[in-house]
């Protein structure tokens, strides 16, 4: 039988760079039913169930309040301290949970890839469209307590830059997404990397501006620590955006834009060269 007459012809991809979006839309079913996947069954056996959404960033921002706000009289300027806290912690883990779960979709999905053959990269497409769902019902947690505090005398408002906030999401979503593939290729051979990476994400959280104020570091010498990392820009510019308070620069903004674009075509690179072998290393 020559070529011509095969009906359906696998060969593996002769481009890197290269996402796919029409094989990928033509799988868009099963994209949807990870997401179903990753949104229902998590907590599908727990007693709270959807109910941990709201629990952990509410504890967590209940907590660095008392810790850094009442013990160690951290100020947080106009915006009351649990509400700053809040709205980092929302912006932070829509990031840690997209680059997180993205890390070890190798690792974590080896059965299903060696079996069938869908775009491998649906699975951290997946990933990041379900924390899109959790990250949407936290803000609106974060508006909930917004509304309560204006009604209390705060003189927070968010400013008219608050149209971009959907850039800001994809932002941290390319950021997520980017950085997750990249680590998740490299896991296929060095194991070591989950632990490293668990314990990297914790650290990076004190230097991304979740919980600090960017007039804190600067004030103690200590702002460069955080002018080159793309989390701060992104959190600093939510918290100015969202609540009116904090500030912003032009240099912060194109940074974090460029990187997320570099993280994530070099994610893409990494990714699909990785996925050519990975069954064989993992």
């Amino acid at each position: 039988m020559s070529k011509n007459n095969w009906l359906f012809e696998i060969t593996p991809k002769n481009k890197l760079l290269d996402f796919n979006l029409k094989e990928v839309w033509a799988y868009r079913d099963l994209l949807i039913l990870f997401v179903k996947r990753d949104v229902i069954t998590i907590y599908k056996q727990t007693i709270l169930g959807p109910l941990w959404y709201l629990i952990q960033p509410l504890f967590t921002s209940i907590i660095f309040t008392l810790v850094f706000n009442n013990i160690a009289k951290i100020d947080t300027g106009n915006i009351p301290p649990f509400l700053f806290n809040l709205a980092g912690i929302t912006s932070w883990n829509y990031f840690k949970d997209c680059l997180m779960s993205t890390a070890d979709t190798f690792k974590k999905n080896q059965n299903i890839f060696g079996k069938v053959y869908f775009p491998r990269v649906i699975m951290p497409l997946s990933v990041v469209v379900s924390n899109l769902v959790k990250f949407g019902i936290q803000i609106c947690i974060l508006i909930a307590f917004y509304i309560y505090f204006v009604l209390s005398g705060s003189t927070v408002r968010p400013t008219a830059l608050i149209i971009t906030f959907p850039f800001v999401v994809l932002c941290m979503a390319m950021l997520g997404l980017g950085l997750g593939m990249i680590i998740s290729s490299m896991v296929t051979k060095y194991r070591d990397l989950s632990f490293l990476l668990s314990f990297g994400v914790q650290l990076l959280m004190y230097v991304s501006l979740v919980n600090l104020p960017y007039k804190l570091f600067k004030d103690n010498g200590y702002a460069w620590a955080v002018d080159y990392n793309p989390m701060a820009h992104i959190i600093e510019y939510s918290r100015y955006i969202l609540l009116g308070e904090g500030s912003y620069s032009v240099f912060g903004i194109l940074y974090t834009v460029l990187f997320s674009v570099a993280a994530l075509i070099l994610g893409i690179l990494i990714f699909n060269k990785t996925e050519k072998t990975f069954i064989d290393t993992i």
